[in-house]
């Protein structure tokens, strides 16, 4: 899933529609991370538009390959780009991830397990809170996904249950 290197053309301050056609992301997106990111944060000039530097460009395609390419989450992404910048003073670019072997908490889920079976059930699937370990894998993924569904249908069926129950308690005036 090797993305072609991003070629940042020598100037010394870019506008946002030239990061955003750099970066590939639209303004609005670049302004968020700029909240999230303290490392992001373009000057601003006179007329309150901001300026980037070189180096806020490669932290944002930096931000971008963590959040959509790595799929960490804000807080993961924002970790790992502050150990990156702590270690080595610049934000690394990351090696195609077919070369990186996946490590044993982002193993797939088996398909046709649930939350109480398998990895899921030892916390395997995702463990966050830990610098560069808030990714999870597409199946982890799906099965969050039908976690929620079912709990979100399970809810309603109690909050259903309990209405009827509560109906039945007024008729039959226990309340």
């Amino acid at each position: 899933m090797g993305q072609a290197a991003i070629v940042i053309p020598e100037k010394i301050y870019f506008k946002i529609g030239e990061v955003c056609d750099l970066v590939g992301v639209q303004a609005h997106v670049l302004r968020y991370w700029e909240t999230e990111f303290p490392m992001l944060s373009p000057q601003k000039n006179r007329s309150g538009q901001r300026s980037y530097r070189r180096r806020d460009v490669e932290v944002a395609v930096r931000i971008k390959e963590l959040l959509y390419d790595e799929m960490f989450t804000i807080a993961g992404a924002k970790k790992k780009l502050q150990a990156e910048i702590r270690d080595g003073g610049k934000p690394k670019p990351t090696a195609p991830s077919e070369t990186r072997e996946r490590p044993d908490y982002l193993r797939p889920v088996e398909s046709g397990s649930t939350l109480f079976e398998d990895e899921i059930a030892s916390d395997d699937a995702v463990r966050p809170g830990r610098a560069g370990f808030d990714v999870l894998s597409p199946d982890g993924r799906e099965a969050l996904r039908s976690l929620s569904t079912q709990l979100f249908e399970l809810r309603e069926m109690l909050k259903t249950d309990q209405t009827a129950e509560a109906s039945d308690r007024l008729r039959n005036g226990q309340v």
